[in-house]
């Protein structure tokens, strides 16, 4: 059951300077009740250390911990579920290996996030809705016309991601979706707590 509508992503080099730990918890107390480990450039000792580390903080604040593909890391803190991509080992793969975990999907078209879902997927993201540069490379944004056609034809819970801002998140709610994944409007804000909890005012 996916029980959280405001999803953070990860990214240490978006936190204005500030320690991940600090912003994440900050934002946890605004309310985010999922986290995305993503720092794919970490090695494994120092990925695997960080996991711990939000493993404890998001128990503490009740939340959910992902882990962007890395299944073996997840698995070893104890992390709720599992992100993966195009690129990634498969959905029906990851759900042989650790069927209890949650698995969200990173999609880049309707039709592949069908098809996650029909594989054994609780969620995907879908992106880029908006421009955003950590997206760049998977083209043209999707748009608010292609985000609401996901929505209403997927038979499954649709996260919108990309480029994702306070300023833009009515247009996002107005489409249908009611689930967003973010990384710098929150990390990056003056105050994270404030913003984690604009953002989730904004999608009640």
């Amino acid at each position: 059951m996916i029980d959280f509508s405001l999803y953070l992503i990860t990214d240490r080099n978006q936190t204005a300077g500030r320690p991940l730990l600090e912003v994440v918890e900050a934002a946890l107390s605004g309310g985010v009740r999922a986290v995305q480990l993503r720092e794919k450039d970490l090695p494994v000792p120092e990925l695997y250390d960080l996991a711990w580390e939000l493993r404890a903080l998001t128990a503490r604040y009740d939340a959910r911990l992902l882990i962007n593909e890395r299944i073996d890391i997840a698995l070893a803190v104890e992390a709720d579920g599992v992100q993966l991509g195009i690129n990634s080992l498969p959905v029906t793969a990851a759900r042989r290996i650790a069927p209890d975990l949650l698995i969200g999907y990173s999609s880049h078209a309707v039709g592949e996030a069908a098809a996650a879902l029909a594989k054994g997927a609780d969620f995907v993201t879908f992106s880029p809705v908006f421009y955003t540069p950590s997206k760049a490379a998977y083209g043209e944004p999707q748009g608010l016309t292609t985000l609401a056609q996901a929505c209403e034809q997927l038979r499954g819970p649709v996260f919108a991601l990309g480029g994702i801002k306070q300023a833009n998140l009515a247009q996002v709610t107005a489409a249908g979706c009611y689930r967003v994944a973010l990384i710098s409007d929150i990390l990056a804000a003056p105050d994270p707590a404030a913003a984690a909890e604009a953002f989730r005012r904004g999608l009640q």
